[in-house]
């Protein structure tokens, strides 16, 4: 995944699958997954959010909090692309 110039890096289908996982088997009624990029680390992380109102704290390839971009957001239960 996010294989290609617009990226800073690949990301491996089943780890993203993992994130997917985390996120709905956790007792907090998780509904999105954000894929950020840290960029002190040069790494993914999975960050889960209630509300889609929440993913708005980031903005898309904008900075978000400290050194942390955002990527892209999924709902965890259909898998669509909301960002």
């Amino acid at each position: 995944m996010f294989d290609g110039p617009d990226y800073p890096k690949s990301l491996d289908e089943s780890v993203f699958e993992e994130w997917l996982e985390l996120g709905r088997n956790s007792k907090i009624p998780y509904a999105y997954l954000m894929i950020i990029w840290d960029e002190l680390y040069a790494a993914y992380s999975p960050e889960y959010v209630e509300d889609r109102k929440d993913l708005q704290q980031y903005t898309r390839y904008g900075q978000g909090p400290d050194h942390h971009l955002l990527v892209a957001a999924y709902d965890l239960y259909s898998e669509t692309r909301v960002i």
